[in-house]
């Protein structure tokens, strides 16, 4: 087990105390856009909280919304939407990649995670 804590909020992605970053992924074609939105959240949200991101249980796959932090101490879940938006022509998937610092990555299909929204 290997607890850590959320130590940085940015717009594209959250820092952990022990340098692993979590962050989702899509490889765009045009006119598509699939993202995990961590600009609303703050530190805040996350004060107290200790996550295990040892584990495959650390997150909740909310399908058509996005996926939800699970605590093992310190608080309840933390929501974090999925947005997806295309013309119905390209793909739908979307990746949350847990990324350790030295470049180990372990990566998460959630592409069932999206609000859509037409362009």
């Amino acid at each position: 087990m290997s607890i850590v804590k959320v130590s940085g909020v940015y717009d594209e992605y959250l820092e952990f105390n022990d340098g692993t970053k979590m962050y989702s992924e899509h490889y765009q074609d045009c006119c598509e856009n699939h993202y995990l939105d961590f600009e609303h959240l703050s530190i805040g949200d996350f004060e107290g909280m200790e996550f295990d991101l040892s584990n495959d249980n650390f997150f909740e796959r909310v399908p058509d919304y996005g996926i939800k932090l699970i605590p093992v101490s310190g608080g309840w879940p933390v929501g974090i939407p999925g947005y997806a938006q295309n013309n119905g022509y390209y793909s739908a998937d979307l990746t949350l990649v847990i990324e350790k610092s030295g470049g180990t990555r372990k990566t998460y299909d959630i592409q069932e995670c999206q609000q859509w929204s037409d362009y």
